[in-house]
C-alpha cells in the first residue's frame, strides 16, 4: 500500500517496524526481497508513489532507512545514494523511467560514471568524446579516465559532444551508456593505497540507443548538475575513511578520542583541542546538510551541497592528520602486524580521494564563491566561441 507524507515520524518508524517484522529474515531469498521492497515504495521512500515511492519527506525517508539498517535489511536508501536511478527520476523521460529505474533500484543492473577524460578533468566542459547520430543510435568514440566499479558496470553515466559547432557547455549530451559491448575496453588504474578502484575506459565506435539520451540533444550540462548535485550530497554524507574495517563516519569523533585513551595520550591538552576542532566542523557541516535538505530553491541547495561536499574533504583530511599526530611514528609502519599504523596511514592517503571525486575542493570553492559569496566569475574569454574554434 502506497503511503504520505502526512503521517508522524513515530507513526512512520512503527510502520516501518511492524512491515519488516512481517516480511524481513536474514535468510530470506534476495532477488525476492528487492522485488518487495520496491513493491512496498520503501525503496525510494521520499519519491512519489506513482514512481516506485511513498511520498514522504528526505528526513521522513532517512528514518526508513534507519529502520532497514537496524535490522540489517538491504534495499532502501535509493533515492540518496542511486545516482543512476536520482538522474533518471529527475530527468528522464517516463519511459525511460519505466524501463530502467526499476532493474538499477532492485539491484539488478549497477552503473558508473564516464565523465572525466585525460584532458577533461576540472574543466569537465573541455571533454572530446564524441556521440554521433546513425539512425536510432549515437555511436561513441572517446576515452575517460577515473571511472569507479567500470568492471562490474552494466551502464555508464556517459557525457559525450554531439555538436562541435556551438559553446563547449551547449554541446554536450546524456547518455545511460550500455557497458557491455564490442569497443569498450576497461585497464585498472593502480591507486597509492594499493587498490585499483579507478579504471581508464577506452570506447571504439560502440553504441548506444537514441532512447537513452537523458534529457535533449546538446542539454546533457544540465543534466550533469542535477546528477553532480546527488554526487556531492551523497559524498557529503558518507564518505568512504578506512580500508576493510568498519569505521564511525567522520562526524562521529569518539574514535579519535579512543585512539588518544589507547595511545595515553587523552589528557593532552593540546590533542583535546585538535580533536574538539574537527568535532566542531562536522557539527556545522550537519547543520548545512540539514540546510539544504530544507531548501526548495534548487541552486541553494546544489550550492549547499557543495559546502558540505569541501567540508567533509576538509574534515577526512583534519582526522587523518590528527590521527597521525596521536599514533606517532607507528603511522609509519603498515601491514597487517601494524593494523593501527596501517588504518591511519590508509586514512591520509585516501582522503585525497573525497578532495578529488564528485568534483575537486578548487572546482567547489569556485560554486561557493560566484553562487553564495556572489563573487564574479572567472573571465572566460572563450565562453561563447564554438568548440571546434578552441585552442588545444
Amino acid at each position: 500500500m502506497r503511503r504520505s507524507g502526512a503521517m508522524t515520524d513515530e507513526e512512520l518508524r512503527r510502520e516501518v517496524r511492524d512491515w519488516l517484522a512481517a516480511n524481513w529474515s536474514p535468510g530470506v531469498d534476495r532477488a525476492q526481497w528487492a522485488h518487495t521492497v520496491v513493491d512496498a515504495g520503501w525503496a525510494v521512500p521520499s519519491w512519489e508513489p506513482e514512481w516506485y515511492g511513498c511520498g514522504l519527506s528526505d528526513s521522513q525517508s532517512r528514518l526508513v532507512a534507519e529502520e532497514f539498517a537496524a535490522v540489517g535489511a538491504s534495499g532502501c536508501g535509493h533515492d540518496r545514494a542511486n545516482l543512476f536511478a536520482c538522474t533518471l527520476h529527475d530527468c528522464g523521460t517516463d519511459e525511460q523511467r519505466r524501463r530502467l529505474i526499476p532493474p538499477s533500484i532492485r539491484g539488478e543492473s549497477k552503473w558508473c560514471l564516464l565523465y572525466s577524460e585525460p584532458g577533461a578533468g576540472s574543466d569537465l566542459a573541455g571533454l572530446r568524446t564524441r556521440a554521433d547520430r546513425d539512425g536510432d543510435e549515437w555511436v561513441i568514440n572517446g576515452q575517460k579516465v577515473w571511472t569507479s566499479f567500470a568492471r562490474t558496470a552494466d551502464y555508464g553515466m556517459l557525457l559525450a559532444r554531439t555538436d562541435w559547432d556551438v559553446p563547449k557547455h551547449n554541446g554536450i549530451s546524456f547518455f545511460m551508456f550500455p557497458m557491455r559491448q564490442p569497443g569498450v575496453e576497461i585497464r585498472p588504474i593502480h591507486q597509492i593505497t594499493g587498490e585499483s578502484e579507478f579504471n581508464e575506459v577506452f570506447i571504439e565506435n560502440a553504441r548506444v540507443p537514441a532512447d537513452n539520451m537523458v534529457g535533449e540533444p546538446g542539454a546533457g550540462w544540465s543534466v550533469l548538475q542535477v546528477a553532480l548535485g546527488y554526487e556531492r550530497r551523497f559524498m557529503g554524507d558518507l564518505a568512504r575513511t578506512t580500508k576493510d574495517v568498519k569505521r564511525p563516519r567522520p562526524e562521529q569523533q569518539n574514535h579519535l578520542v579512543e585512539l588518544a585513551r589507547e595511545a595515553g595520550r587523552l589528557d593532552d591538552a593540546h590533542l583535546r583541542q585538535q580533536i574538539a576542532w574537527i568535532d566542531a566542523l562536522a557539527t556545522v557541516n550537519r547543520w548545512n546538510r540539514q540546510r539544504s535538505k530544507a531548501a526548495t530553491d534548487r541552486a541553494e541547495a546544489a550550492t549547499l551541497m557543495a559546502l558540505g561536499k569541501i567540508a567533509m574533504s576538509r574534515i577526512l583530511h583534519e582526522t587523518a592528520r590528527v590521527e597521525t599526530e596521536i599514533v606517532g611514528a607507528e603511522a609509519m609502519l603498515a601491514g597487517p602486524e601494524n593494523p593501527r599504523g596501517e588504518e591511519v596511514t590508509f586514512r591520509t592517503m585516501n582522503a585525497y580521494f573525497t578532495s578529488i571525486g564528485g568534483g575537486t575542493d578548487q572546482i567547489q570553492r569556485n560554486i561557493i564563491g560566484e553562487r553564495m559569496l556572489g563573487l564574479p566569475k572567472e573571465p572566460d574569454p572563450y565562453r561563447n566561441t564554438p568548440f571546434r574554434e578552441l585552442p588545444h
